[in-house]
């Protein structure tokens, strides 16, 4: 089979390596060996488009050609689903697995074709879901994305709701925080922000005898809202409605 045939049947398969759950693979724990074991599967496929690319004359459509048939794959899979809810949680899924393992794939193989294979691929998805924000990242950013400091509020409020670290809550705001925020203007500094003064406002409030409501109304009027924004999509609206959350409970409990 040729480099073309190869490369054209193999990027197809990348959107299947988290068996539509990719959540259950980005973990702190298992994100490093599950990425090495997808990457390792599709080599062949990286290494066929390599060829491909260095050879053909028209490397702008090839590469297009590859980034076409992923996303049309997604967009087939997308309409397989019968409900509307079905579909936004798998364009949620799809859209987690297209950012931190099949693009961190792509650019993890540092060959000629990496970079503007990623950028065909983001094009192709954005004119298959043009509501879509996604951003190419490299493996090693993402991964180091795991040792950096909790998210010290989202984590207070699920543990006095009994919510354990890997809960689905954190997780995604975890990958909202790492996977979008920091690669928006401003957004690095706004979490910086947040890392100054977040653990002050979790020390006052814990003082406090009814830290549970305050926990509660958080909940409620930041958290919550910000899931339902990721999932559906809006995250420059969880960006507005996040930073809104950081100076409300800094003038409430950090700054008084």
């Amino acid at each position: 089979m040729n480099a073309y045939l190869t490369g054209i049947e193999g990027m197809p398969k990348l959107l299947d390596c988290c068996e539509d759950d990719p959540m259950q693979y980005f973990k702190k724990k298992t994100y490093a060996d599950s990425f090495q074991k997808m990457y390792q599967q599709h080599i062949t496929t990286f290494d066929a488009i390599e060829q491909g690319y260095n050879t053909v004359i028209d490397k702008e459509q090839f590469l297009s050609n590859m980034a076409e048939a992923l996303a049309k794959y997604g967009t087939e899979k997308y309409n397989s689903c019968t409900k509307k809810s079905q579909k936004e949680r798998y364009l949620m899924d799809m859209n987690l697995t297209m950012a931190v393992f099949v693009l961190p794939m792509i650019l993890e193989f540092h060959g000629n074709s990496s970079v503007p294979l990623s950028e065909k691929v983001l094009a192709a998805w954005k004119q298959e879901f043009p509501k879509s924000t996604l951003q190419a990242a490299e493996y090693s950013y993402i991964e180091a994305g795991f040792h950096k400091k909790f998210c010290y509020i989202t984590t207070a409020v699920c543990e006095t709701f009994g919510k354990p670290d890997d809960c689905y809550e954190l997780r995604l705001l975890r990958t909202y925080r790492d996977g979008y925020l920091a690669g928006t203007p401003g957004g690095e500094e706004m979490i910086r922000e947040y890392y100054d003064v977040a653990p002050s406002i979790v020390k006052h409030i814990n003082q406090r005898p009814d830290r549970k409501e305050i926990y509660q109304s958080i909940w409620d009027e930041y958290l919550s809202p910000c899931i339902v924004l990721i999932e559906s999509h809006q995250l420059e609206d969880c960006r507005v409605r996040y930073e809104d959350m950081v100076h409300t409970l800094a003038e409430k409990y950090f700054l008084s």
